[in-house]
């Protein structure tokens, strides 16, 4: 995955944190891939865009999982 743009966005209120690897598709779609997880691509290019987790805070170790099922290499350490 070739992407120049990244993006980390939390909403503290909502607990809600998304990781936004790329420009903003024309056309995007949304999965559930696990309980409040949702992978957003590209639906021209299937390309992933976001990965989105509602109650992060007690979910926060997914994102390693999630970005490793979906082959991502990103830089990330994540702890409380």
């Amino acid at each position: 995955m070739e992407n120049n743009i990244y993006n980390i966005y939390y909403d503290e209120e909502g607990d809600f944190l998304e990781l936004i690897l790329g420009e903003p598709p024309g056309r995007e779609g949304s999965d559930e891939v696990e309980s409040g997880v949702f992978v957003t691509k590209n639906l021209d290019t299937d390309e992933i865009y976001s990965i989105g987790i509602l109650g992060f805070k007690k979910k926060y170790q997914l994102l390693k999982v999630i970005l490793k099922k979906l082959n991502i290499d990103f830089p990330l350490t994540i702890g409380y």
